[in-house]
C-alpha cells in the first residue's frame, strides 16, 4: 500500500532523482523545480513523496487555499499542483493514489472540490485526469486547461 512521506534533508536528493518518461517531460516540471516553488510558497504548497514499501515511486505537490484569480475575485482553491510518477513505476495506480490523497487533505481542510491543470495536447495527460474524475471548467491558466474534481467519493 503506498503512503505519503514529507520531504526532508534525508530524502530530498532521492526526490530530485524522480524522472518521468521522456515523452512526458514537456508536460510536468522536474521535482527540483517543484521543491523550489514549494520553498518560495510554503503557505500554500504541500510537497510529498509517494512511497511503496521502501521505494520512492513518485512525487506530488498539492496547493491549498490560494487566491485563484486575484484580478477577478478573492475565490480560494485547492488541488493538485504537480504529479511526477517515476517512469518505471507508472501504470500501478500511484497517480490515482496521489489524486485521492490530495482530495483527502482538501476534505480535511473543509474543501469539497480540487482543481488541477494540464497542457492541451493529443499525447498529454488529459485522458488520465478525465479518467480520475476531473472535468474541464472552461477556464485556462497559463495556457493550460483547468479541471475540477468534486469530492463526492
Amino acid at each position: 500500500m503506498p503512503r505519503l512521506v514529507q520531504i526532508t534533508a534525508d530524502n530530498v536528493e532521492d526526490a530530485c532523482r524522480i524522472t518521468v518518461r521522456p515523452d512526458q517531460q514537456t508536460f510536468v516540471s522536474p521535482v527540483a523545480w517543484s521543491l523550489a516553488e514549494a520553498y518560495a510558497q510554503p503557505e500554500v504548497a504541500w510537497p510529498r513523496l509517494i512511497v511503496e514499501g521502501d521505494v520512492i515511486v513518485g512525487f506530488l505537490m498539492g496547493f491549498f487555499d490560494i487566491v485563484w484569480a486575484p484580478e477577478r475575485s478573492d475565490e480560494r482553491r485547492s488541488g493538485l499542483w504537480r504529479l511526477n510518477v517515476a517512469a518505471d513505476q507508472q501504470g500501478r495506480g500511484y497517480g490515482r493514489f496521489a489524486v485521492r490523497a490530495v482530495g483527502d487533505e482538501a476534505r480535511r481542510r473543509g474543501r469539497d472540490r480540487i482543481y488541477t491543470t494540464w497542457k492541451p495536447a493529443a499525447d498529454g495527460p488529459e485522458r488520465f485526469y478525465l479518467k480520475l474524475g476531473f472535468q474541464p471548467t472552461g477556464e485556462t491558466s497559463g495556457g493550460e486547461v483547468v479541471g475540477v474534481r468534486h469530492l463526492t467519493d
